[in-house]
Order: structure tokens, then sequence, then C-alpha cells
């Protein structure tokens, strides 16, 4: 389907010309009923037709036995009829050319057994005519947009009009992010619940809200994807112009994947989630209460340069409370520049602070709080401004709210506003909610909506194109995959892994595996001591848990002396074991590079602290592949231990970028080579010198795929 196709698809649901209400009802309190009368009262500007065969008029219209028998053309259809009629209701849509469902019914795939098979022939059926559905199981689509003014649900609550637009698979939840946005007086564009999913999903929403222009913001409560890859490929396009924030549900840990990679233990679905929403740009909430709250502050579409916070008050309390909730969120309570001090000093009384904080003491009205808003916004190291103003009786609150309205509108930084006391008729939070400034209730709410501001900016700035090819060697690396798949085998051998690395521009440490101490010494000889020593078996899968590594070998008699502590130790277990000698490279820092898959998110990426201690520390990041550039770059920027990188006691940094091209150059592997399921290169040593890190050990395992 092609974009404009798609788009006009969606518009049969959200931009109907006529609506149809299947099962309408006479009864209050009957959702049939109920969505009639939300068109009617919300306004909508095409004519609404009420279905009922056993009814003749239903809130004062004309009802009639079934959609065909609508002398007009209808767009669009709610359906509120049992489940066991719902499939006939269909046949009919389609007979009259309806090109927009709604499905409210409930007892479809979420009941399982007949409601799945009556999902499964909905889908069909209207498939076959062309028909997009909403639902089933949801509670309605609502579009505030005075040319349609429609909300075709059963919701209590019509929400102001406004730039955001909000998706909620779960309906009973929608009823309250409507009375939510209603209260805090956030403007909703479009709502959809979309219920059971049975056909158009969130990425179809990211995409159709993606190229609207009057959404400045898109919302989103999830309780799963769909379809991730595509989900992400919407995302990666919209977030670049707008907005995009979720809550997620199901953050409840589940046990580790039984896999023989790093990788794989040390993965979960929430690591895939968060990995999901980072890769595109996509911010995560932690919960509806902080989505709203950062919702009402990204509604002015103002978004912070950087991290750098001032805050001017009146209350030295609350704004020591939002002081310490901005450094817990990693922003930053700025040191203003001299000059503005010195404007600060003019302005307010001596017992005043002009150090930010800035308190302005409790006998601030308007005059003080504008004079100080206009100082520091002006100043060139604020990136964002928080006003805190308890009330006190005898300031005119109203005036304080105008001011603060004043200045968030002429700045083009963010401003919010934390009202705190008792207001006479909340008259000032209606000033702020009127000129678009949302009022936090508590200065750690504030700080929240701040940091959430700041994030979103950093994802706006990231690029999520993929990455320019290498050139590797692919035939190569694939006949390496393809000998140990046509020897049974799913376990990569040492040669094998050579070949494979060094297919792709992966640098590997000088090894040889040997069954003869002679080969050994031999290859030891090449190489120059020190060497490492390493038990070699299919079955053994962590060689430095059993005890199969011996390194710092310095001469033959130490070689001579590990080789045969190996085989005392390990042949009779394991009769095909070989011995990898390796030249032992030890200037760096030991780093974990691995893949493994995931059963709901496709092969998940990971770059971490590296040698034994990557279980230990478990210092990882993970990212669904395919990666970008800037993925790779912060997944190595992302870990704990990222000073270790920059140098310690004296030693040089190790090259960053080195480490995300193998991450990119792994990635483009995975894609080329479908058959490798985990890997795990475990150590690399990210070396001092760039061109001495290589691969000391790594494990790869693969799974056949149809047709190799």
């Amino acid at each position: 389907m092609s974009k404009t196709t798609a788009k006009r698809s969606l518009d049969r649901v959200f931009r109907p010309r006529a609506v149809a209400v299947i099962g309408a009802s006479r009864k209050r309190h009957q959702i049939g009923n109920e969505v009639v009368r939300n068109l009617v009262g919300t306004g909508f500007t095409g004519p609404v037709y009420p279905v009922n065969p056993t009814a003749s008029v239903v809130h004062s219209m004309h009802c009639y036995p079934k959609v065909t028998a609508i002398p007009g053309p209808v767009d669009m259809a709610v359906i509120t009829v049992p489940a066991r009629y719902v499939i006939d209701a269909v046949k009919d849509c389609a007979k009259k050319k309806v090109k927009g469902l709604v499905v409210i019914t409930a007892g479809f795939a979420e009941v399982g057994g007949r409601g799945a098979e009556l999902q499964a022939e909905l889908v069909d059926l209207c498939a076959k005519h062309g028909i997009r559905i909403v639902g089933p199981n949801c509670m309605g689509v609502l579009n505030m947009e005075p040319a349609y003014s429609m909300n075709a649900s059963f919701a209590s609550t019509t929400p102001e009009f406004g730039g955001a637009a909000f998706v909620s698979q779960s309906g009973a939840l929608g009823e309250a992010i409507l009375a939510d946005a209603h209260d805090l007086g956030l403007g909703l564009h479009m709502f959809v619940s979309v219920g059971n999913r049975a056909d158009i999903a969130p990425y179809d929403l990211l995409e159709y809200w993606g190229d609207d222009d009057g959404v400045d913001q898109i919302l989103m409560y999830l309780e799963s994807f769909g379809d991730p890859e595509r989900f992400m490929k919407a995302a990666r396009r919209v977030t670049g112009k707008k907005p995009v924030m979720v809550v997620k549900a199901g953050r409840s840990p589940r046990g580790a994947m039984a896999a023989a990679s790093h990788t794989g233990s040390l993965a979960g679905s929430e690591a895939a989630v968060d990995s999901l929403f980072r890769q595109c740009g996509v911010l995560r909430v932690d919960n509806m209460k902080d989505l709203f709250a950062l919702a009402g502050a990204a509604q002015a579409g103002k978004f912070p340069r950087g991290n750098r916070v001032a805050i001017v008050t009146n209350a030295g309390g609350p704004a020591i409370l939002a002081t310490d909730a901005c450094a817990g969120l990693g922003l930053e309570i700025v040191d203003l520049e001299p000059r503005t001090r010195k404007r600060l000093l003019e302005a307010v009384p001596p017992e005043a602070s002009v150090k930010n904080p800035v308190d302005l003491i409790a006998s601030a009205d308007a005059e003080r709080y504008d004079k100080a808003l206009e100082a520091v916004l002006a100043d060139t190291r604020v990136d964002m401004v928080l006003a805190i103003f308890v009330s006190p009786v005898m300031i005119d609150s109203a005036a304080v709210a105008r001011t603060i309205v004043k200045h968030a509108s002429q700045s083009k930084k963010p401003v919010l506003a934390c009202l705190l006391g008792k207001l006479s008729n909340e008259s000032a939070i209606d000033i702020l909610r009127h000129g678009g400034i949302p009022n936090y209730r508590y200065p750690e709410e504030a700080a929240t909506a701040l940091a959430g501001l700041h994030r979103l900016q950093e994802a706006r700035d990231r690029s999520y194109s993929l990455p320019r090819r290498f050139r590797v060697d692919r035939d190569r690396a694939r006949k390496a995959v393809g000998a140990a798949l046509a020897s049974g085998r799913q376990m990569m051998k040492g040669t094998e892994l050579f070949a494979l690395f060094s297919s792709y521009g992966i640098p590997v440490v000088p090894t040889r595996i040997v069954n003869r101490i002679e080969n050994a010494l031999s290859f030891a000889d090449e190489v120059g001591f020190p060497v490492v020593a390493k038990v070699e078996a299919p079955d053994i899968i962590h060689k430095t848990d059993t005890g199969g590594v011996i390194v710092d070998i310095r001469t033959r008699e130490e070689l001579l002396e590990a080789y045969t502590d190996l085989e005392k130790r390990f042949r009779k277990e394991h009769p095909r074991m070989e011995v990898m000698v390796q030249a032992m490279r030890k200037d760096g820092v030991e780093v974990f590079f691995g893949a493994a898959p995931d059963p709901q998110y496709g092969r998940l990426m990971a770059f971490g602290l590296g040698g034994i201690h990557v279980e230990v520390l478990k210092d990882v990041v993970f990212r669904i592949h395919p990666l970008t550039r800037g993925n790779a770059e912060t997944m190595v920027d992302g870990i704990r231990a990222r000073q270790m990188l920059d140098g310690t006691r004296g030693k040089p940094p190790v090259d960053r970028a080195q480490l995300a091209d193998i991450l990119l150059r792994l990635s483009q592997m995975l894609t080329d080579i479908p058959e490798i399921a985990e890997l795990d290169v475990n150590p690399f040593l990210a070396a001092w010198n760039p061109k001495e890190s290589c691969v000391l050990d790594c494990r790869v395992r693969l799974e056949k795929r149809d047709g190799s």
C-alpha cells in the first residue's frame, strides 16, 4: 500500500464525511446510545445515521434497519452490536462500500476460542473489501479538528482541541486519559482506542500522524507493539519531526534466556523494549502521570538546547526540592552569568539571593518576577526556566501568573510553572492553562517534565538513518558458516571463526588450534612469547569458568606444562578436545560484543566491559539489530565504566570510533548471514594502539534457515 493510499484509508476512519452507528439504542447508558449522543453533541459536521432494525427513531433522528438502507454515502461505521452479529453487519457495510470501521464490540480474540475465529473472519472479510478496522474491543475514535468535530466513542468526556494525538491500547484507560487531558488543559487533536489491533496498529498511527501538520506530539499507551520492526521504521521517520512519548506496560521481569552466550543470559524483554525506543527516538515514560506532565510541557513546542536549568522562586524550600530533583535527573543548576546577577541585584531587595536558584523572597510580586524572569531568560548559560510561586495572601497571584505567561510566550526557551498554596478561585492556574503553560503541583513533577524536554531534544538531534555498508568478503564468511552447518555443528570452531570475523574486517589475535604439542611450540616460536593456551571443545562454552584458560606463558617449558595440564583435566570428558594457542595481548581495555535472539523483538546486540567481569558487573548496553551509527556510538558511550575507555591512571584512551565500527560490522554480519543466532566476542582487546586491537576469544552459535 502506497503512502498516499494508506493515508486515504485512515482518513475514512478519522475524517469521514458521514458516520453510521450500527446498534444505535434508545436506552440511555447503552453504548449504541452514547456513541450517537457524542457524535451529535460534539457537533460532528457530517450526517449521523443510527442503524437498528427494531427502532424507528434514536435521539430524534430517523433510524435505519441496516446500512444499505441509508440513502446517502457512508464513509465510516461504528459497530456496537453483539459479537455474533458483527460479521453480518460488516457484510452489509461492504455492500454499501463503507471503507472504515470502528468495532467497539468485545468478544473476539481477547476471549480466545470462537472469539479468535470471529476476529480472523472479520479481518479476512475487511481485507477483501479494502475496509480498515479500529478494534474490535475498543472505546472508539475522536477527531477534534473543527472541520470534523467527531467524537465516535462512548467516552463521557470530550477534550479540548489541540495538537496532541493519543493512542491507547486500553479502552478502560482511554476514559481516564480523556478526562485527565481535559482537566490539565492538554488539547487533543485525535484520540483512538485500538483494542485488539486486528488491523490498524500503533505503527499505522505513527505514520498517519507523523504526516499530519496539525499534530504536534504523539502520545501512546501500549501493551504490545504488533510488529516491532515496522514500529521502529515508522518512529525513526517521525521522531525527527515531532516528539513521540510512550507508556509501555508490562515491566515485570522474566527469566533470563537459556542461551550459549552472555548476551542471551543478560538480556530480557525490558532491555529489548528500552533499546527499541532509544533506537528510534521515542521517549519512554514510566507512568501516565509523568506522560501528561511532559505532554503539557511539550505542547508549547519549545525544547532546550542543553540540560542547564535556572530556578526563580519566592520560597527556599520548594527551590531546594526542585534543585535536588533536577540533579537526580541529570540536569544542571547552572551558575548565572555575572551580568545576569548584576541585573538581578538591581531588581531585588538586599535579603534576596541572586544565585541559582534565584530566591526573590516571600514579598515578591508580579513586577519582581517580571524583572527576574527577563534577566534569567536572557542568560546564555540558561537553557530552561522553572518559575516557582508560593502564594502569600498579600500578593496578586493572578498577576504573577500573567507575568509567567508573558515571558513563556516571548522566549524561545521552555518555561514551566509550579504554583503552590491556596490560590483564590484557582484563577492563576486558569491563566497559566489558557496561556499554554502547565502548572505542576510539586517541584519534583516540574523537574521531571524539564528532564523529559531535554531527553526529547536529544532524541530529535540524533540521526536514525542506517550506516553505509562496509566492503567485506561475504562469500568467504558464508563458506565458513556453511562448513560448520554441513558437519552438523551449531558452534563454529577456531578456523571458521577466524575466517568469519576477518572477512568482515574484524581483527583477530594470531591463533592456531593444535592437537600436538610440537605444533603448539612451533606456533609460539613463530608469534613470540608470551602466549595463551585454551581448551577447545564444542561443548565447552565458557572456557574461563571451567579453568580452561592459561595465560602469560613465557617459555617453551611453561607451554609444555600448560598443554599437559589441559590434556590431563579435559581429555577424559572431551576426547576430541584440542588446544588453542594465541599470542598474548594485554595493553588495552577488555570489552565485550554480543548478539542474541529475543522472542518478540528479533536480535539484540550488546556492548560492555569484557573479560571475566561481564556477567558479574553486568555493565552492558543493548540495542536491537540492525544498528545505526548513532546507536553504535551511544552503546559505546553508554556503559557505566566508560571512564576506562578514556584512560585511567596515566593510561591513554582507546579509540571509541573503532569500537563503534566493530559494532556496525557485526550488525552487517548479522544482516548478511541470518544463520548466526548468537555470538559473543569476549574479550575484545581495545588496545591503546588501535592497530593492535583484536578479538581475543569468541563463540558463534548457528541455526539452520530454510534453504541453508
